[in-house]
């Protein structure tokens, strides 16, 4: 083999590798296409669970922040024992807690048993409880037999 036929065929070498090197490199890179009619609303993943309100199925999550700060201020035991309202004005719902009794010590949380309206049709009774962190849980939820 002669020193030209060498350096030709080691050169078409090296540029095939490159080109393979290179290719290899832009494989990687694409364009992801969303397809919004394909992909439903309702989809849920299984790490991340569809948010549920313990009092109504009308709430939404920020529903339920707007609620959280209301339970907080009416079940307050250094607090008037008044109903406190809430209002949501992006979704439009508001509701109502009243505190029923005193506050009381269960599994070393501070609970006091409440009324909840939310819109004009849904009434529960429940427990509110806070933990040392200041936490709210509500626990204990049943529908209020009207009439």
């Amino acid at each position: 083999m002669s020193l030209k036929s060498y350096i030709s065929t080691s050169g078409r070498a090296i540029a095939t590798l490159g080109l393979l090197i290179l290719g290899t490199g832009l494989a990687g890179c694409s364009m992801a296409i969303p397809l919004p009619a394909f992909i439903s609303q309702d989809d849920v993943s299984g790490s991340i669970a569809r948010f549920s309100s313990p009092l109504s199925d009308q709430m939404a999550l920020d529903d339920w922040r707007r609620a959280l700060g209301a339970l907080a201020q009416a079940l307050d035991p250094k607090g008037a024992g008044e109903t406190v309202a809430w209002k949501n004005p992006a979704s439009g719902l508001a509701g109502t807690f009243t505190p029923l009794g005193e506050a009381y010590l269960r599994e070393e949380r501070l609970c006091r048993a409440f009324l909840s309206e939310v819109g004009s049709d849904e009434a529960v009774r429940g427990i509110g409880c806070v933990d040392r962190r200041g936490e709210w849980a509500v626990l204990d939820v049943a529908p209020l037999k009207r009439g």
